[in-house]
């Protein structure tokens, strides 16, 4: 007999396979279009777009690396001005550094000092999504 908190666990492992599928899926469909897409597209057509792909590539690849060293710039003045920096666009949000505690050594402490614990918050606990 399946109890039921395996019955949930299973409907839950179930229902990743599911997301881990729909996933591949999604893949497959997409791979499929293109191919069909690439069947019937002429090759003076290809030839074209193969032409258009390269006279874009250095300039994106251009802008692309001066982005990246701006990004990098605006960072550094971000972080030493200790503002955020707003533009039209963008902003490059100054978040002022965690403080954290040795939660370990600090629960030990607590036990003696239970007056501790009105400081203690336990935020909620939250799910995220990576590949395996």
């Amino acid at each position: 007999m399946v109890k039921p908190e395996e019955k949930v666990k299973m409907d839950v492992y179930g229902k990743v396979e599911r997301y881990s599928d729909l996933g591949a899926g999604i893949a497959l469909a997409e791979q499929e279009k293109k191919a069909l897409i690439d069947s019937v597209t002429p090759q003076e057509v290809k030839d074209k777009i193969a032409e258009i792909e390269a006279e874009y590539a250095d300039k994106i690849e251009g802008m692309t690396n001066e982005k990246a060293v701006l990004e990098a710039e605006i960072k550094g003045e971000v972080l030493a001005s200790g503002r955020t920096i707003k533009g039209t666009t963008h902003a490059f949000t100054f978040t002022k550094g965690r403080t954290s505690w040795d939660t370990k050594l600090l629960d030990g402490y607590a036990v003696a000092h239970p007056e501790l614990e009105v400081a203690r918050k336990v935020g909620s606990p939250s799910v995220s999504i990576r590949k395996v």
